[in-house]
């Protein structure tokens, strides 16, 4: 059996993208040649390994499901090949936050097993598979497996999940897979990063995640990392005003049609800089199902709650707090920086169950007169159980007050069910133009693109919970690979991380000013959040204006110079200005940058850098104003913690 199956491989070796290998073993390539995909057929199991020039990096075998308890594909060694095929596409995302167009091409390889197909893509910075049902009726999936065995000299970079019912803001964890294994903690959520010392570097995820639950990995005794999945909640039951009791789970994690495609697992295989760059997760996304996204509007935000509501200022003689004269206050900030909105997060309502009374000093609907009069956009926090027990008025009734985006907290599951409220709530936001921020929330795997008012996810270790800058330099290659992450930046009270002490109402930030200002081009969010107060931005005019200058949706990205946890130095493009952000972890940097990127011509540069103290007094930077132009060379320096932030105009 296992003869025939290699022989009817190879008779479509000359065709694109499929060649013998060693031992006349079958392999798919990527484009571009560099990556090639050696399947491994047996009776028991399918599997592959994957190289990139002539280096074995992981292998992936016992690919499998259970569907109604019984195991496919039944027989891996009698399949149908089809003929690989090359997959070409410009892809231009609603919300781009890293390219304004996506050039993807792949060769894809289509493997019949009778019972299901499992499709193969070689990409030129990866390798997906991905399984397809064709059973009649609904199905259940009792399991979803695989075994990948990263190759040695691989270290993981992975936030841990103590159990299914996480939030996604654990901080990241390194250590070798078998450390990991041997840690308290065996699940990890997705993505995570298996980082080798020479820089190649491999992002495990999934994307096209839709009707399944969201995929766990564990590590293994024997050096492997395998998925695991929640059940299928049948019962639960409304805890306190945000969250849920499982009272009964299915033996199964996923009651589906049995004709469908499930997710696409993938792993990434790039540098550290191609993973700044990575548009791999978009690619295998669906494409944006919406026929008018005039109405999506990307935007900074003003937001009140890390900082306590509380401004300070000589202007204000009022009694700070979630009332009326407070979000006035926000909203004439907003306006005169040029952001896009006002958040009115936990306090503005009477009750956390009810979605549609403001509390009585809040004057809602007056309050979102002053606010379209300045030109500034609302958007409400809701916690998730009242979205769903009113979701069938909920946006209707929001749209006709003039609400144009809401922000729902505290899901904390990944399981079938939990997914499903994802995809209803932006598909029925959708329809009355309302955009969603999801916190409390696992992370980007597709939906976003299907709906693209599906603006941000948090789903990471953010400012809020004072993540220092040692884990921050993980963000950008891990979380941000996938999507974006509203990690709010933009403390003005800026410590290094061994003097941070900071509580609201005065919060702080660890790492440098030049660093949080970095923040804004280094970090990717459809809606980022400015989460100091404006008292504080009043007093640092010049920071602010800077910030309220970035764009939060870019046409190109370059990435300049990076390790991943160690700096990342990224250029990004919208229209004819360029941003550069640079950030490190507590070792100091001394860098130097090419401009090859820019046009021909003469360009201004300004810059804000950490200051000669910076080390001790975080907040201490410098500004400074050149002429540059594409074969300008710049040294820029930062300080432990630090970061340096630049705007070029021509």
């Amino acid at each position: 059996m296992r003869q025939r199956f290699l022989i009817a491989l190879l008779t479509v070796a000359a065709a694109l993208g499929l060649a013998p290998h060693a031992a006349a073993q079958p392999v798919l390539t990527s484009p571009d040649g560099r990556i090639t995909v050696a399947l491994h057929p047996s009776e028991g199991a399918f599997g592959f390994s994957v190289t990139k020039e002539g280096r074995t990096l992981y292998t992936v075998d016992s690919i499998s499901l259970c569907v109604d308890k019984k195991v496919l594909p039944a027989k891996p060694t009698k399949a149908k090949i089809g003929k690989p095929q090359r997959i070409v596409e410009s892809i231009r995302p609603v919300v781009p936050l890293k390219f304004s167009t996506i050039e993807s091409a792949c060769n894809e390889l289509r493997i019949d097993f009778g019972d299901c197909t499992l499709v193969v893509r070689a990409m030129p910075c990866g390798v997906a598979y991905r399984f397809e049902l064709s059973k009649a009726g609904d199905v259940c999936i009792y399991d979803d497996h695989f075994r990948l065995t990263p190759a040695e000299g691989f270290t993981a970079h992975y936030q841990p999940a103590p159990t299914f019912n996480t939030s996604y803001e654990e901080p990241y964890r390194t250590a070798s897979v078998g450390a990991w294994h041997a840690s308290d903690c065996l699940m990890a959520t997705v993505p995570l990063l298996l980082s080798h010392a020479d820089d190649t570097q491999l992002l495990l995820g999934e994307s096209d995640v839709l009707d399944y639950p969201r995929m766990f990995l564990r590590a293994e005794a024997d050096g492997s990392i395998t998925p695991r999945f929640p059940p299928m909640p049948l019962r639960w039951e409304r805890r306190g005003d945000r969250g849920e009791n499982i009272l009964e789970e299915a033996p199964y994690v996923a009651r589906t049609q049995g004709r469908r495609t499930l997710p696409w697992r993938w792993t990434a295989i790039t540098n550290s800089p191609g993973l700044l760059e990575l548009t791999l997760p978009v690619e295998l996304a669906k494409r944006n199902t919406l026929e008018d996204t005039s109405w999506i509007r990307p935007g900074q935000v003003a937001w009140e709650w890390w900082n306590g509501a509380a401004p300070y200022g000589p202007d204000v003689d009022f009694k700070a707090g979630c009332n009326f004269a407070t979000y006035c206050y926000y909203a004439d900030f907003a306006a005169r920086y040029g952001l896009d909105y006002i958040l009115l997060d936990e306090g503005w309502a009477k009750s956390l169950r009810d979605p549609f009374h403001g509390n009585d000093e809040l004057r809602l609907h007056e309050l979102i007169d002053y606010c379209h009069e300045r030109g500034v956009k609302m958007m409400l926090w809701l916690p998730w159980p009242t979205v769903e027990e009113h979701l069938d008025s909920l946006f209707a009734i929001y749209a006709s007050w003039g609400i144009e985006a809401v922000k729902i907290d505290f899901m904390d599951h990944a399981d079938q069910w939990m997914v499903n409220f994802y995809e209803r709530v932006v598909r029925e936001a959708a329809r009355h133009h309302i955009i969603v921020d999801f916190h409390g929330a696992f992370t980007p795997a597709g939906l976003e693109q299907q709906y693209p008012n599906l603006i941000s996810y948090e789903g990471v270790r953010g400012l809020e919970n004072g993540c220092p800058p040692d884990n921050t330099l993980l963000i950008p290659f891990i979380r941000n690979a996938v999507g974006a992450a509203d990690f709010t930046p933009g403390g003005m009270f800026n410590m290094q991380p061994k003097l941070f002490r900071a509580a609201r109402p005065n919060s702080g930030a660890q790492g440098t000013r030049a660093f949080q200002l970095a923040l804004y081009i280094v970090l990717e969010s459809g809606v980022q959040m400015l989460a100091d107060s404006p008292t504080r931005y009043y007093q640092n005019d010049d920071c602010t204006r800077f910030i309220a200058s970035v764009p939060t949706t870019w046409d190109e990205t370059r990435a300049l110079a990076a390790k991943a946890g160690e700096y990342a130095v990224v250029a990004k493009r919208k229209g004819e200005q360029w941003f550069i952000g640079a950030i490190t972890n507590g070792t100091p940097r001394d860098l130097t940058l090419s401009l090859n990127f820019l046009d021909a011509g003469r360009y201004t540069l300004t810059a804000f850098r950490d200051g000669a103290n910076a080390d001790y007094q975080a907040m201490h930077y410098n500004t400074e104003t050149r002429t540059i132009a594409p074969d300008t060379t710049l040294n820029i320096h930062l300080a432990p913690n630090g970061g340096w932030a630049a705007r070029i105009e021509k």
